[in-house]
């Protein structure tokens, strides 16, 4: 059965949740583009996010995430994951739900903690205790992403497929986004 994507699926949540991996998957299953925002930025700025991070700060990259998110929005329909942070801006919010559909991809910390524990990538986790930074970070976002338009619960037992399919199932509900 062919699904048409009518709006773009915007995939929010902690960092390590498979924003990436899983927005990858469903963008193939739906035929697609599929864009990182993270990595769309990085091309913009031809610099890592850790050394935009280092150079101008947060609230600068913040800035630029904001622009490259609402650029992505106006273009054709796909998949877009966004970094943690970006859904925590009420721009971003409002942005992503005028123009597409907002999925919170739930993890929990200890899940989040086994996928990013070795991964030197992560500005916000270059503390003396990481993981209880990754608790911290993680208690103050989850009331902001359960404001996502849909959110699926991840599963250390699920394939990045297995999530894909659940998004769209979490889909059906919304018929102005994906139509069968």
């Amino acid at each position: 059965m062919a699904l048409k994507l009518k709006k773009t699926i915007v995939l929010v949540g902690m960092m390590g949740a498979g924003k990436t991996a899983v927005g990858k998957a469903l963008a193939l299953r739906l035929g697609v583009p599929f864009v990182d925002s993270d990595i769309a930025i990085e091309e913009a700025a031809n610099m890592s996010i850790a050394e935009i991070f280092a150079r101008d700060g947060e609230a600068f990259f913040r800035e630029k995430e904001a622009q490259v998110i609402a650029r992505l929005l106006a273009g054709r329909p796909g998949v877009l994951s966004t970094g943690g942070g970006a859904f925590l801006a009420e721009d971003n919010r409002r942005t992503i739900s005028d123009k597409g559909v907002s999925i919170w991809l739930d993890a929990d910390p200890d899940l989040l903690w086994n996928r990013v524990r070795h991964k030197t990538t992560r500005p916000l986790l270059r503390t003396a205790d990481p993981r209880a930074t990754l608790g911290e970070i993680h208690a103050a976002r989850v009331p902001v992403y359960a404001r996502a338009d849909l959110s699926v619960k991840a599963d250390p037992a699920y394939s990045i497929e297995d999530m894909a399919g659940r998004v769209i199932d979490a889909l059906a509900a919304r018929p102005d986004v994906l139509e069968a």
